[in-house]
């Protein structure tokens, strides 16, 4: 399947009520996308990184009663997982998409990783563009842009609050008209990727 883009529709299965009808909606009309996106991706960002990445698309298998409020991919070192370890996302909520690079709560070496970031902040703060979006919670919407933030607080709370995450990239209104575009959507967040990689790569070096 070659991927030709997001429809409102795609946006649309976050008011399906009831999980399973939303689960199956989810399943036929994104799940697939999420695929086709993976396929052009992972060889990118492998190549990039030169080391083999892994696709997951979430499942949402834990889930019982209530349905899942978002969905997304991630792409990671390890194909037995990716919560674990630092990793990039692509997702949708009811309103828009985000591509993320991820740190979040299941990590074992946050502290470590946020020590990092903490003696390079100025490195970091130019490595990041200043229209790009922070999250510290990727189960909640985030509007929060770099330069509207306390930066070094940021990481002062993910290194020490056991819940804190950390997630920098770009959110795309579910109007934009770039994610009707499949292969510019492509080209785009291959763009984002490659801004990111270098934190990426940052957070993942050994420490000298």
């Amino acid at each position: 399947m070659e991927f030709e883009g997001f429809e409102q529709n795609d946006f649309d299965t976050f008011k399906i009520d009831g999980l399973e009808d939303r689960m199956a909606a989810i399943r036929e009309r994104i799940q697939p996308k999420f695929k086709a996106i993976g396929d052009e991706i992972v060889d990118d960002l492998a190549a990039q990184l030169g080391n083999e990445m892994f696709i997951h698309i979430a499942q949402h298998a834990r889930r019982t009663v209530n349905p899942p409020n978002d969905t997304w991919m991630a792409f990671s070192s390890s194909n037995r997982g990716y919560k674990m370890l630092p990793h990039f996302q692509i997702g949708l909520w009811d309103d828009r998409l985000f591509v993320w690079l991820a740190y979040i709560y299941e990590l074992p070496t946050k502290s470590e990783i946020a020590e990092k970031f903490l003696n390079k902040q100025d490195d970091l703060e130019q490595m990041i563009p200043k229209d790009y979006d922070i999250s510290m919670n990727h189960m909640k919407k985030s509007d929060e842009r770099l330069e509207e933030l306390d930066f070094n607080k940021v990481l002062e709370r993910f290194k020490k609050v056991k819940s804190a995450e950390l997630l920098i990239g770009k959110q795309f209104e579910s109007n934009d008209p770039i994610l009707k575009n499949g292969k510019a959507f492509l080209n785009e967040v291959k763009s984002i990727y490659d801004t990111l990689i270098p934190i990426y790569q940052l957070s993942t070096a050994e420490v000298m």
